[in-house]
């Protein structure tokens, strides 16, 4: 797949930089139309995260009614609606049979490769971009512009200047860097006047509050560091060494902002070291995330028990117990242990726990609040990013004419469960038809701007 640049420069109908679905997309659409393609990524090989979220099953989109599907995207669904009509679920499954790959919906509604494998497809995929004439060139590091409006890069062989008329970025956000989305391109695009949000984590864990934390300790590392630090986080010593890594399995989550936004769903998650993670907390997410921006912390409610009625609950631990011990007794009436029973030990006080009225209150809503995003590198997907205001219904930048901007650098998020992939290759056919309309119009000698 790698391609040797000789000389130090290169001329150029249509460069793509970034090698992930979105700038995949953008090239196919570029050779499609008969626009030769060089593609540019910092790594050894392309599609490094699609290769990763491949692992556990890949999945391609999701199968519900498209008003449903809009919706998943939030404040950005006005911007991202037309793409998906455009190419959205159908149309992606449709795109994936032409390569040869079949695909299936699961009984979540979640549309997967029939073998489940992200490998395969882009296999196919790169043979045909290949056969298209797209040139490849990898451990390309892009590094900017030149004072001629030339593309910068850091190559194997030392610094490359390519000059091209129409250029996609599809540089990904900021988690996952070591797969190559590092956010290095922001200060890159904030030189140029394009209108930034700032990346902040989505799909992402959370941690708790220290248990233990005293308000002295925090004084004292005050005093001595000069400064307020991070607050400690995790569950207590006896909990994290127990229950760390573990699911909370048939479980709901309900949330209310103060913003007024809401959650509740059931689903599972995962408690962790220092707090949780997992399919439900990824989803609801994006609203923790603000909360805590917004006032320091966040408090959900786990319903440990969703198939049972608070009525029945409340007369099943008021039930005599006779000699047996609580755990004994929930365990025995309502199926609790494990690390359910591990929860309400740690968030309810003693008293608490031998008041049936709170404790069966508890059990079907019990809190837990959250006090920090996991670090953006350890994210799913990332928030934020080229604001759709600084853009055209193409895609192209306004502040820089003839570059194009697709994929997860973008400022929008979505959940899990195919709508980022989705999304991504939804902006790459956007801006590689629009890229290709531009270069057209360069190659024929007209204005691309009219």
């Amino acid at each position: 797949m790698n391609q040797t640049i000789s000389p130090s420069s290169l001329q150029a109908e249509a460069v793509v930089v970034g090698g992930g679905p979105a700038g995949l997309m953008a090239a196919e659409q570029l050779a499609r139309a008969g626009v030769a393609v060089h593609l540019f990524d910092a790594m050894p090989t392309v599609g490094r995260k699609f290769l990763l979220a491949g692992k556990g099953g890949l999945n391609l989109t999701h199968s519900e009614p498209f008003g449903a599907f809009a919706e998943r995207y939030g404040p950005r669904q006005r911007w991202l609606q037309p793409l998906l009509q455009d190419f959205g679920a159908a149309e992606l499954r449709a795109w994936a049979l032409e390569l040869g790959i079949e695909t299936f919906v699961g009984t979540s509604g979640r549309v997967f490769p029939s073998d489940m494998k992200a490998a395969p497809l882009l296999r196919a995929w790169l043979q045909r971009l290949r056969a298209l004439g797209v040139r490849f060139h990898m451990r390309h590091r892009w590094l900017g512009w030149d004072g001629q409006g030339g593309l910068r890069f850091q190559s194997p062989s030392g610094p490359v200047v390519v000059a091209a008329s129409t250029v996609v970025l599809a540089l990904g956000g900021a988690s996952w860097a070591r797969l190559g989305s590092d956010g290095a391109w922001v200060p890159l695009l904030a030189e140029c006047g394009a209108p930034l949000a700032p990346l902040r984590p989505a799909n992402c864990g959370f941690d708790v509050p220290a248990a233990d934390a005293g308000e002295t300790r925090r004084e004292f590392l005050q005093e001595i560091m000069g400064r307020p630090p991070a607050p400690p986080v995790g569950w207590t010593r006896h909990f994290a060494e127990r229950f760390a890594g573990q699911p909370f399995k048939s479980v709901a989550i309900a949330f209310n902002g103060r913003d007024g936004r809401a959650f509740c769903r059931r689903g599972e998650f995962v408690a962790t070291a220092t707090g949780v993670e997992g399919s439900l907390v990824y989803a609801v997410s994006a609203l923790l995330r603000d909360e805590i921006e917004a006032h320091g912390s966040a408090t959900f409610t786990v319903d440990l028990l969703p198939d049972h009625s608070p009525e029945r609950v409340l007369a099943e631990v008021r039930h005599p117990r006779g000699s047996r011990s609580l755990s004994s007794h929930l365990k025995g009436r309502l199926g609790l242990d494990g690390i359910k029973m591990g929860l309400l030990h740690e968030q309810l006080g003693k008293d608490r726990l031998n008041d049936p009225q709170a404790l069966a209150q508890a059990i079907k809503a019990v809190p837990v609040t959250v006090v920090a995003a996991r670090p953006l590198d350890e994210a799913i997907s990332t928030a934020g990013g080229v604001a759709f205001e600084g853009l055209d219904t193409h895609l192209m930048l306004q502040a820089r004419p003839g570059v194009f901007c697709a994929g997860e650098m973008l400022d929008w998020e979505a959940p899990t469960g195919g709508y980022l992939l989705t999304a991504c290759m939804a902006t790459g056919v956007r801006a590689g038809q629009g890229a290709a309309r531009w270069a057209g119009a360069v190659m024929a000698g007209s204005d691309p701007a009219a």
